[in-house]
């Protein structure tokens, strides 16, 4: 299955363009670009040619805030403070850089990949600060508990209390819940489906996971689906009334997925993202059975064409229009 990256195209591609021209040559620059969950980029040179500013708005930003996202983006590109800087945010965004290319442009070749790179997956970096508070934790826990009696009744009723960092990533309707524990973080998505069809796509889907943990994929985190109701571990939390086009998928990632280091990283992005992959898939797998329904409706039609008789009247009667070799035709009812 294509995997759905976690970097934005248009943006890299701006970047890129922008280091690579030459200052003198370089024209004004005014790029808005917006993903398919709402996150929106602009990317200006308005004051100083040399200066551009990259500016990001998310949906879920009010949320981040709460999760230190700011000082989280700061400490993430803070390698990069000679030439990006944290500025006054632009009007109708939520967090700002500033470009100097006059700096920039005289870094080495890894400098400026990495650099790019890092600007690329700016909304990645944004929604990964919940994640990483919840894995830091896992990992406070893990410390807490490794010589205690788990099962004890207190311990359990510390463990229930935890507190759950929720990202309303999509509104209310559709959100991310993240709990820590001692020895696993369980993420779970909330879902809307607008048809029908797509409740059946996804549980197909969701079954596949199952299945591939079963078969091969031993390692994969546990992953859990259900409609309607939620999961006992949100239920405290979830608000508003039960919905029947809402389904909760649940991963539960185990300390072999929590490994600090590029494992952790690999993990944060590949999961914070799963709702786009979701429901990218069930439209791609409804787009290609409606492509396989047309083709076989055409096939149908050839077949059709081909039995029907060329010579019939209004009615469907069959015409009688043979002829003899010199021309003559048969009449019927003449003897």
């Amino acid at each position: 299955m294509l995997q759905i990256e976690s970097s934005n195209l248009l943006l890299e591609k701006t970047i890129r363009e922008c280091l690579s021209t030459e200052i003198e040559s370089l024209k004004g620059i005014q790029r808005t670009f917006t993903d398919f969950d709402f996150t929106t980029y602009q990317v200006s040179n308005s004051t100083a040619k040399h200066l551009v500013v990259v500016s990001i708005y998310v949906k879920c930003w009010s949320d981040l805030v709460n999760y230190g996202v700011e000082e989280y983006l700061e400490a993430k590109y803070a390698k990069f403070n000679k030439v990006l800087q944290k500025i006054e945010t632009e009007a109708g965004y939520d967090f700002s850089f500033v470009l100097d290319l006059s700096v920039a442009q005289k870094e080495d070749v890894e400098f400026k990949e990495e650099l790019v790179s890092e600007l690329a997956n700016l909304k990645r970096n944004s929604i990964a600060a919940p994640f990483e508070k919840a894995f830091s934790r896992y990992d406070e826990l893990a410390e807490t508990y490794a010589n205690s009696n788990v099962y004890s009744e207190e311990v359990k009723q510390e463990l229930e209390n935890e507190s759950i960092l929720t990202i309303n990533y999509r509104g209310l309707d559709e959100s991310i819940y993240i709990k820590p524990s001692f020895d696993r973080v369980t993420v779970i998505f909330s879902t809307i489906f607008k048809d029908e069809t797509d409740k059946i796509f996804g549980r197909v889907f969701l079954q596949e996971f199952v299945d591939a943990r079963r078969r091969t994929v031993q390692t994969a985190p546990q992953v859990l689906y259900s409609h309607i109701e939620p999961p006992l571990d949100i239920r405290n939390v979830i608000q508003g009334r039960a919905d029947d086009n809402k389904g909760y998928v649940t991963f539960v990632l185990f300390p072999r997925h929590l490994v600090k280091g590029d494992r952790r990283q690999n993990c944060i992005s590949h999961i914070q993202f799963f709702r786009n992959y979701f429901h990218y898939h069930i439209k791609c797998a409804k787009a290609y059975m409606h492509s396989r329904m047309r083709f076989r409706v055409k096939e149908f039609l050839k077949v059709l064409n081909r039995a029907k008789p060329e010579n019939v009247d209004d009615e469907g009667k069959l015409i009688e229009n043979r002829k003899t070799a010199s021309g003559r035709r048969f009449e019927v009812g003449r003897g």
